[in-house]
C-alpha cells in the first residue's frame, strides 16, 4: 500500500501555525474525490449540537477540533505507532446537517456515513453531540447489529425528554438498542456518574444487558482490569467506539455542555484508549467538546490528542483493518 499520498504536513516543513488546517494535517479528500478510493480511514467533522438539552456548542467543536490537531506529530510517544504508514488517512470534511431541522440533519449524516461504508473508508468523527452517534451507527450497522465501548459519564440510554421527545443526546443509545443497530450483550460503558433524574436509564441497561461501569468501580479496579473487561465483552466481532470527552474531569475538560465532576485525569483518559488495542473497531467518534466553553483550546486540544490515540488503535495492526489493500 502506498500511503505516500496521504502524508500529513510536518511541522519541519511548514509551520504549524500556517496553512489551511485539516485534521492532522493530513490531505483534505471529498467523497467524490477520485482518491476517495485509497482511502482506508476518513477523518470527518459532524458540526451539529440539535440534540442537545442544555448548554450549545458542540456544532462549533470540529472546527477547533481540526485547527488544535495541527499540533498532531506522525509518531506515537510511548507505543511507536505511525498511523499515517499503516493506512491512508484523509480529512473527509464535514457533514453537512440541517440547523433548523433535527430529523432532517439525522438522515443527511446517516447518508453521508453510508457512502462512507460503501467506499471501505472506517470512520473517525469529531462532533457535534451525542445524538451525533445515531446516525452513523445506523449506516454502520445496517446489516448487523454491532458491539459497542462507551466512555461517558451518563448512559445515554433516556427514553423521552420533555414528555415525548425521542431524539436528544440524552437518547441515542436507547434509540440504537431498539432498533438493531447494537447487541446490547457487546455493550459496555465506562465512567458513568453524577446526579440523576431518576434510574430509567440503568433499569433500562439492565433488561436489556448492557454492562455499565460507573466512576466508583473504575477507580476501584483501575484502567488495566476495567479495559480487560472491556475488550471482554466486545469479544472479536465489530465493535463502535464512542467517546464524550464529558467522561473526563471537568478540571481537564472544561469545555463541554453537561459536565461532571469526580472523573478520570488527562492521562487516565489516554489510557483507556491505549486498552482498546486488539478490538475490531469498526468506526469512533469523539463527541460534545464545545468551544464556547473553553475558548483557549484546552478541551480540544485533549480532544484530538485522544483522537489520535484512537486512531492508532484503528489502522491495520493494532486490532483493526479497514479491509483496503
Amino acid at each position: 500500500m502506498d500511503t505516500q499520498d496521504f502524508q500529513p504536513i510536518s511541522g519541519m516543513d511548514l509551520p504549524r501555525f500556517a496553512g489551511v488546517p485539516t485534521f492532522m494535517r493530513l490531505p483534505h479528500v471529498a467523497l467524490t474525490d477520485p482518491r476517495i478510493a485509497d482511502v482506508d480511514i476518513g477523518l470527518i467533522g459532524a458540526p451539529w449540537d440539535g440534540g442537545t438539552t442544555n448548554r450549545p456548542g458542540p456544532r462549533h467543536g470540529p472546527r477547533q477540533l481540526r485547527d488544535l490537531s495541527t499540533m498532531i506529530r506522525a509518531q506515537h510517544g510511548v507505543t511507536g505507532v505511525r498511523p499515517f504508514e499503516r493506512a491512508n488517512c484523509a480529512d473527509l470534511g464535514d457533514v453537512s446537517p440541517n440547523p433548523a431541522d433535527l430529523l432532517d440533519s439525522l438522515q443527511r449524516m446517516q447518508t453521508f456515513y453510508s457512502e462512507v461504508t460503501a467506499a471501505g473508508i472506517t470512520p473517525l468523527t469529531a462532533g457535534g453531540d451525542h445524538l451525533c452517534s445515531l446516525p452513523i451507527l445506523r449506516a454502520l450497522a445496517a446489516n448487523a447489529p454491532v458491539g459497542m465501548i462507551h466512555f461517558d459519564s451518563h448512559t445515554d440510554l433516556f427514553d423521552t425528554y420533555f414528555g415525548g421527545t425521542r431524539f436528544t443526546h440524552g437518547t441515542p443509545f436507547r434509540r440504537a438498542v431498539e432498533e438493531g443497530l447494537l447487541d446490547p450483550s457487546r455493550v459496555v460503558q465506562i465512567g458513568i456518574r453524577g446526579t440523576a433524574y431518576d434510574g430509567e436509564d440503568r433499569d433500562f441497561a439492565k433488561a436489556v444487558g448492557i454492562r455499565v461501569i460507573p466512576i466508583e468501580e473504575f477507580f476501584d479496579r483501575g484502567v488495566n482490569d476495567v479495559m480487560a473487561e472491556a475488550r471482554d465483552i466486545a469479544g472479536s466481532q465489530a465493535t463502535y467506539v464512542s467517546y464524550d470527552i464529558d467522561f473526563v474531569d471537568p478540571t481537564f475538560a472544561p469545555g463541554t455542555g453537561t459536565p461532571e465532576v469526580g472523573g478520570p485525569n488527562a492521562f487516565q483518559a489516554l489510557q483507556v484508549v491505549r486498552g482498546l488495542e486488539g478490538v475490531n473497531i469498526i468506526g469512533a467518534d469523539m463527541v460534545e467538546v464545545s468551544p464556547p466553553l473553553d475558548p483557549a483550546g484546552g478541551t480540544a486540544w485533549l480532544a484530538v490528542s485522544l483522537m489520535f490515540e484512537l486512531l492508532c488503535v484503528m489502522v491495520p495492526g493494532s486490532g483493526a483493518a479497514s479491509g483496503k489493500t
